[in-house]
């Protein structure tokens, strides 16, 4: 049987990890090893911080709606627990938003 060697193959995965390594420093987008081992370590950081970043903005939209409804002398859980006895079912998203960007409408969900 002849031998068979993995040229073409092996030439094929090293230039897609290199691609994927585009624009990593020094040897982490030149040479093969590094660069297989950054790769392997930004895909794994990738796939955890694509978790995080959900976390991160809902304790931003709770952070937010919290200062702004300070300045009514209520604190954020009780602002929600009043929300809440009221049936009124709008998201942390939007809550924060409206916090922000129209407080006419914010101090009316505060009167409801």
């Amino acid at each position: 049987m002849t031998r068979v060697k993995g040229g073409t193959s092996s030439r094929k995965r090293h230039k897609k990890i290199l691609k994927l390594a585009k624009g990593f420093r020094g040897a982490g987008s030149v040479l093969f090893r590094t660069a297989n081992q950054q790769v392997m370590k930004a895909l794994r950081s990738s796939y955890r911080n694509r978790r995080q970043k959900k976390r991160d903005f809902r304790s931003l939209w709770i952070a937010r709606v919290n200062a702004a409804v300070r300045r009514y002398g209520l604190n954020y859980s009780e602002f929600m627990n009043y929300l809440k006895t009221r049936s009124i079912k709008l998201n942390r998203k939007v809550i924060a938003q409206l916090s922000v960007c129209d407080p006419e409408a914010f101090t009316q969900l505060l009167l409801f």
